[in-house]
């Protein structure tokens, strides 16, 4: 949910007026064009990213682009940097950019990478042998809605993130619609309205994310996945279909267009040295979310705590 982008610049250009520019080194001219995706925590990491050459004494622009095709701009050269690939939904699209030789892996931001079907606490009681997935195999009904009953409902983002919920609902047989929530706005919203009712709600969360941090509730336990579950039908416990596992676990990744080393060999080195605390960034996205404090101003608190370490980057 992408709050707080109101003007917030008087505020963050007098903290960031405090820090010392240290040597420019801005070998091209041209500007860093950084990509920013539809949810909170990226625009926090893209943002900080690009305050950082800014004050380093790069051009920086920011371009709005959908997250599955920001690799495919990269390539072009439309984009020159994505703080945020993740393991779990950007798998794919990774490996053809890696074998592509037009982008570069730039190592990994810092936290660990989780998705996937997230419930509250309370729906343990309606639905008993949760977190195991096989639990869901019964308790369609007790997920339902007046749209979906007797099935269940599960919201998710597959336009924007992918992630094959319908294919893991029919591969594992269960008693769920899979509804694309359109915003995350909006899907975080029934999520509170739920919560607060003790309504039946399935959905898809991800960390690093405040959900976790303010709700009590768990993912679902699917098999494992592992190499093959999206590929091999007879991979899993359903042998006609792939997909009958979670979603992949794992790293966040920084990438880079691939002539930055030699276009850009400072903010090269400044942005393979770039890392952020998964804790730190949820706390961030909560303070963004749920406090509606302007990007700039928690960007700007982020760049004067941790200035030592980023005035060190590229040198």
């Amino acid at each position: 949910m992408i709050r707080g982008l109101r003007t917030g610049a008087l505020l963050a250009a007098a903290t960031l007026a405090t820090f010392s520019m240290g040597p420019a080194r801005a070998e091209s001219a041209d500007p860093i064009k950084i990509g920013l995706h539809d949810w909170t925590g990226e625009h926090l990491t893209a943002r900080i990213a690009g305050t950082i050459l800014e004050k380093k004494g790069f051009k920086v622009e920011y371009v709005t682009i959908d997250y599955l095709s920001g690799l495919v701009a990269m390539e072009s050269g439309d984009i020159s940097f994505m703080p945020e690939l993740w393991d779990t939904t950007a798998g794919e699209a990774m490996a053809k950019a890696d074998a592509s030789g037009k982008t570069e892996r730039l190592g990994a931001l810092g936290p660990d990478a989780r998705e996937d079907w997230w419930y509250p606490l309370y729906m343990k009681e309606k639905c008993p042998g949760l977190p195991d997935w096989q639990a869901l195999l019964k308790c369609g009904e007790a997920f339902s809605t007046p749209e979906t009953a007797p099935k269940g409902r599960y919201m998710g983002m597959t336009g924007t993130w992918g992630g094959y919920d319908e294919e893991r609902a029919e591969a594992l047989k269960l008693p769920f619609v899979v509804v694309d929530s359109g915003t995350e706005a909006a899907m975080y919203a029934e999520l509170q309205s739920a919560y607060e009712r003790k309504a039946p709600i399935m959905l898809w969360v991800y960390s690093p994310h405040w959900v976790s941090s303010k709700f009590e509730g768990e993912w679902v336990q699917f098999p494992p996945y592992a190499e093959g579950c999206y590929t091999d039908p007879k991979w899993g416990v359903n042998p006609d279909k792939p997909y009958d596992c979670g979603k992949p676990t794992g790293k966040i990744w920084k990438y880079g267009v691939g002539d930055m080393k030699t276009k850009w060999p400072t903010a090269y080195a400044v942005l393979k040295a770039y890392t952020i605390d998964g804790a730190e960034l949820n706390l961030m996205v909560g303070a963004v979310d749920l406090e509606q404090k302007p990007i700039e101003e928690v960007v700007a608190a982020w760049m004067t705590k941790h200035e030592a370490e980023w005035q060190a980057w590229g040198k």
